[in-house]
């Protein structure tokens, strides 16, 4: 990917419903490594914390814009499966989520996404695998 390409890609991710609704910035993309962030406030269960959904939600939305890179135009990306481990509960401030590929094949894509609070500790860790199809013509 090149720089020219980077603000309409990341447009894409930050302007999405779920994207804007969670508060996602992408601060880094290409088919091997997404990296964004997401604040807490606003993405908390009753009690204050870091909703686990949010954080899933956040890496099926790294792992899914990763495979659209990968994938190229005129594809279309279809979750999988998506599996996710919360850690510790996020509190405050930004978390940031780092989608790494594990695997960029030709119809399956994998990603690892690590989220972390300010501090650098892990909270969640998800895997993501996805699809990739052609679009349809109708």
């Amino acid at each position: 990917m090149n720089n020219s390409e980077m603000p309409t890609l990341a447009a894409a991710i930050d302007g999405d419903l779920v994207g804007k609704k969670l508060g996602v910035k992408v601060l880094e993309a290409s088919s091997a490594r997404i990296v964004a962030t997401m604040p807490v406030e606003g993405n908390t269960q009753p009690f204050g914390l870091l909703h686990g959904g949010a954080s899933v939600a956040l890496a099926e939305s790294l792992g899914s814009y990763g495979a659209a890179l990968h994938a190229g135009p005129g594809k279309a990306i279809v979750g999988l499966d998506i599996n996710a481990t919360h850690h510790r509960a996020g509190k405050g401030g930004l978390v940031t989520a780092v989608a790494t590929a594990l695997a960029l094949g030709r119809t399956i894509v994998s990603y690892e996404v690590v989220v972390s609070d300010e501090e650098g500790t892990r909270l969640c860790t998800a895997r993501i695998t996805c699809m990739i199809r052609e679009l349809s013509k109708n």
